[in-house]
């Protein structure tokens, strides 16, 4: 799990193919990959990668088919900038919001605008995700914890403060970026339960409690 608040910017090294993926090797700029071991997370710009090797000052991940196909990193290119998070330990203050890094869909963002000292994006919302984001939600973009400021059925908007727009990929987002998106962990799970309460019953707080929801500890 992540919160969201990405810790570093890296610079895609070299893409190779491997078995109908890819390997990715990417350069951190202030985490020490040698830190970092084999097997450990890591939030690549919104994607839950594993470490494949290090060294050097280089981080190595498998990158396999079903994410090249439903995240950004198949059109990734050397030299690229990449959001990089490590993993959440359970003392971590969670600053932002639960992230797992499993990207929903691909958005497009459609405009930007200067807004104060920050800027606010307009970015393409997929059907497959639209039930899940809700004004003053979260959504995680390329990894970045936000607010939703405004959502609509097709798109919606974020605002950038001027830490985000210098500590993370998003300073340089512009109509046509592509960016990944995961919507709130929280409201997967309720719009999950919802569907099942369509059942005959429906979704009342009797069943919610049932499953565990807002249930009063003894």
């Amino acid at each position: 799990m992540f919160t969201g608040l990405v810790s570093d910017l890296g610079t895609v090294e070299r893409i190779s193919p491997r078995q109908g993926g890819a390997r990715l090797v990417v350069r951190p700029s202030a985490l020490r990959a040698e830190e970092l071991e084999p097997g450990e997370s890591v939030c690549c710009s919104g994607a839950c990668l594993t470490v494949t090797e290090r060294g050097a000052g280089l981080l190595s991940f498998d990158a396999v088919p079903e994410t090249l196909a439903r995240t950004t990193l198949g059109g990734w290119r050397p030299g690229d900038r990449v959001n990089l998070e490590q993993a959440l330990r359970l003392s971590d203050r969670l600053g932002g919001h639960l992230v797992a890094g499993h990207v929903d869909a691909v958005g497009e963002v459609l405009a930007r605008a200067p807004e104060g000292q920050g800027a606010r994006l307009t970015v393409s919302l997929p059907a497959a995700i639209a039930p899940l984001v809700a004004e003053k939600g979260s959504i995680a973009v390329d990894g970045v914890s936000l607010t939703v400021a405004r959502a609509e059925r097709d798109r919606f908007e974020v605002a950038l403060i001027p830490e985000t727009l210098a500590r993370t990929t998003l300073g340089a987002a512009a109509p046509g970026t592509r960016v990944n998106l995961e919507a709130d962990v929280v409201a997967r799970h309720v719009a999950r339960l919802a569907e099942l309460g369509a059942a005959p019953g429906g979704l009342d707080a009797g069943r919610l409690e049932a499953w565990g929801y807002g249930r009063t500890a003894p």
